[in-house]
């Protein structure tokens, strides 16, 4: 098991619960567009967010976003040593860096002193593109050169007394990805932070990410994650909700099981299950749905869900846990089963 690092009111590792993470599009500098996004991707699930920091306006923002926000805010730094520096006394609660491009060992020394006074983690670790010279030379491009060019990175804040580290291991090849991921966490106990970067567009990119943040999850591998996707944070929260949910590790979220449905169904499924996973998309609850094709089969392959409704040519029935208790005309369906959607979450 990973051990526990503490991001402001947030612990992630030691069998916490896994945090969701995105990535702003804009700077923080836009103070109040940033929080009005943490306040909306928050109430979707978001439990950390990420900026990139550009200059001393952005360092400075942090402090003024987290007066009006209650979570973890990151700092993700390339190059400058001084924005990290900057960024740390401008309140970020966790700093995303690459000690081998922020200067010389007294510049790695500065911020680690940082981070240790302001007791705030850090996230280092490298992607297929960013692999040490030396590891690529030794090992070639494979998990191994991936995991050990992190563990590098490291190594080099480790032996400035810092600990409280977070590590990622992407690449935009699925398969590497989760080598990669295997082969640090059988090296280090440090919580490791999930994705398939450079993932692509929302339907694919979903795709890729699932595999790859899925597979790693089913052997307890992982404690954050980012679903990388060329698209609105949002869907980025709203993957990896539905991720987590797959995999039952997201207590507080409602599960949608729906048929897939074939000649016996006799009205609108398709539709009607796309409406009820609109209702509860950002219900924080655990609650399981069932949407069935025909009674045929309907409760008894869903007797496991809080709710289910199933269809036929004479109207539909809603059933608890597999026991029909009440029989609607599909025209009154969608009030009806909201209504009982309502009293489960009361």
């Amino acid at each position: 098991m990973s051990k526990k690092v503490k991001i402001a009111n947030l612990i992630i590792g030691g069998g916490e619960k896994i945090a969701i993470q995105s990535m702003s599009t804009f700077k923080i500098a836009q103070v109040d567009k940033a929080v009005e996004e943490c306040l909306r991707l928050k109430d979707a699930g978001l439990d950390i967010m990420r900026y990139s920091v550009t200059d001393e306006q952005d360092a400075k923002a942090f402090a003024l976003v987290k007066r009006k926000v209650d979570i973890p805010l990151v700092a993700d730094i390339h190059f400058d040593y001084k924005l990290a520096l900057a960024s740390i006394d401008g309140g970020a609660d966790k700093i995303r860096i690459n000690p081998g491009n922020i200067g010389s060992e007294e510049k790695v020394s500065q911020v680690a002193q940082a981070l240790k006074s302001a007791k705030i983690p850090v996230r280092v670790g490298s992607n297929s593109g960013s692999i040490e010279k030396e590891f690529l030379q030794k090992y070639g491009r494979n998990e191994v050169a991936l995991g050990e060019s992190a563990l590098k990175k490291v190594s080099q804040l480790e032996k400035y007394g810092v600990n409280d580290i977070v590590i990622s291991v992407k690449s935009s090849d699925v398969r590497l990805a989760v080598k990669a991921y295997e082969y640090v966490a059988s090296k280090t106990d440090y919580p490791l932070h999930l994705g398939v970067t450079e993932a692509g567009r929302e339907y694919h990119g979903t795709i890729k990410n699932a595999i790859g943040i899925g597979s790693l999850l089913l052997k307890g591998i992982g404690d954050t994650l980012r679903v990388s996707l060329s698209a609105d944070p949002m869907r980025e929260v709203i993957a990896g909700k539905a991720i987590l949910s797959a995999l039952d590790l997201a207590g507080d979220s409602v599960k949608i099981i729906a048929c897939p449905t074939c000649g016996r169904c006799a009205w609108d499924c398709m539709g009607f299950a796309e409406k009820v996973e609109k209702r509860v998309e950002f219900i924080k609850k655990p609650l399981k749905i069932a949407v069935m094709g025909c009674v045929v089969n309907g409760p008894g392959e869903a007797s496991d869900a809080d709710l289910g409704v199933a269809g036929g040519k004479d109207g539909c029935v809603i059933f608890v846990k597999g026991k029909i208790v009440k029989k609607v005309a599909e025209k009154d369906l969608e009030k009806e089963f909201f209504e009982e959607i309502d009293r489960c979450l009361q």
